[in-house]
């Protein structure tokens, strides 16, 4: 049995998961050094959610609908 697939799968999914875990670190980082401006601290939300319209545009459009 070839686990090449597989292991290749594996991989990428422990790179997207260390990658959302520096993310999610890197954001309570930031509001917490500017969580007394709220001129920055609403900066971050706005740059926070025009980064997540194309992870949920990609998500939409490769999830099939549910019957």
């Amino acid at each position: 049995m070839d686990l090449t697939k597989l292991e290749a799968e594996v991989t990428r999914l422990e790179t997207v998961d260390a990658s959302a875990e520096l993310l999610l670190n890197q954001l309570f980082t930031e509001v917490e050094a500017n969580k007394t401006d709220p001129v920055a601290l609403q900066a971050l939300v706005d740059r926070g959610r025009a980064a997540t319209d194309g992870l949920v545009a990609a998500i939409s459009a490769n999830t099939p609908a549910v019957p």
